[in-house]
């Protein structure tokens, strides 16, 4: 399916995978990610991440954001897997992953825009939900009231492509519903 929204270009795939599959991939992913709690600079002070991270690439496919520098981990060969899937899906070649861990609703992400240097200027995000279905937001990065909700269920995939980063910011906002661990893939490629 193709949300819409003005000046994105979004596909999603709700149950891109089957519960079998997505289940054992979770808890694969789960054990095998060394996941730590990166500090983040805001307005000027360090506060810890509110959730887990691991950056995983190619040799040498390092990211900044946040005011830190990631070199990224090593392939599992189930990340490899996925990431061979993902790109036959999206139509595009990815080198690296962002694996973040949302242990429960307090964990979130704030607003913001995948849009660093080392993306280029039209990056394409492959997102990969599993686990608890969140709800994922984005509004436009001019003031409009161009916005959009989407939830997220357990296997789904969402390709973001074009301008999509350049015209909107997104969040995944804290939820007191959600009571169970979320782990998002975000696959990109550094230029």
């Amino acid at each position: 399916m193709h949300p819409s929204l003005p000046g994105a270009e979004l596909t999603l795939w709700p149950h891109w995978l089957e519960a079998g599959e997505a289940d054992p991939l979770l808890h694969r992913l789960q054990a095998d990610i060394p996941f730590t709690q990166h500090r983040l600079r805001l307005f000027g002070r360090e506060v810890d991440a509110p959730r887990l991270s691991c950056w995983v690439g190619d040799p040498g496919a390092s990211y900044r954001y946040s005011g830190a520098r990631f070199a990224p981990q090593p392939w599992t060969p189930a990340l490899s897997a996925l990431r061979e899937r993902v790109q036959v899906a999206c139509a595009a070649t990815f080198n690296s992953v962002l694996v973040n861990l949302y242990r429960d609703g307090d964990d979130a992400m704030g607003w913001h825009s995948d849009d660093e240097p080392e993306l280029g200027p039209d990056p394409i995000i492959a997102s990969v939900s599993l686990g608890a279905q969140r709800r994922f937001r984005l509004r436009a990065r001019d003031g409009s009231d161009a916005k959009l909700d989407l939830d997220l269920p357990h296997g789904s995939l969402l390709c973001m492509a074009g301008a999509t980063q350049r015209r909107y910011r997104h969040a995944l906002p804290r939820s007191r519903r959600v009571t169970q661990a979320r782990l998002n893939l975000t696959f990109r490629r550094i230029v």
